[in-house]
């Protein structure tokens, strides 16, 4: 496998665990809290699983791009929920209601750029380490 080809298969893994964690924490954040704080931790947390999602599909992705097309990701199934569709398949689904949500609330906007800075500063700080140049010392 080359370098790059391990690289990608080393970025699958990371985003795979972090959307493991992340839906980990999203779980517990529910047990631990209620009302704003968990909702909009929830908010901030969805845009970090979409993050990982994204970065698990497009593994050479830059950061930047990553955290971008999470964010738009977040804020295209909030607008959605404008239209009523998503509501009305959140009555008859549970993954519906999971992943496309029921009603629109433009705060949630708000906390899904707080999860997508999130998730672009830990993808950044993944990626930095691994992307730095090795010089002689470093071998």
């Amino acid at each position: 496998m080359s370098g790059r080809g391990r690289s990608a298969g080393r970025t699958r893994g990371v985003a795979a665990g972090a959307a493991v964690l992340t839906v980990a924490a999203g779980l517990g954040v529910r047990t631990v809290a209620d009302g704003a704080v968990a909702k909009y931790a929830g908010d901030a947390l969805y845009t970090v699983l979409v993050c990982a999602l994204v970065a698990l599909c497009a593994p050479r992705a830059r950061p930047l791009a990553v955290a971008g097309a999470g964010l738009g990701i977040s804020w295209a199934v909030e607008c959605f929920q404008l239209t009523g569709v998503p509501a009305e398949l959140s009555e008859r689904s549970t993954a519906a209601r999971l992943v496309l949500g029921s009603t629109f609330n433009a705060p949630d906007l708000l906390w899904y750029a707080v999860g997508a800075a999130t998730a672009w500063a830990v993808c950044a700080a993944a990626t930095s380490g691994a992307t730095a140049p090795r010089t002689a010392a470093s071998r």
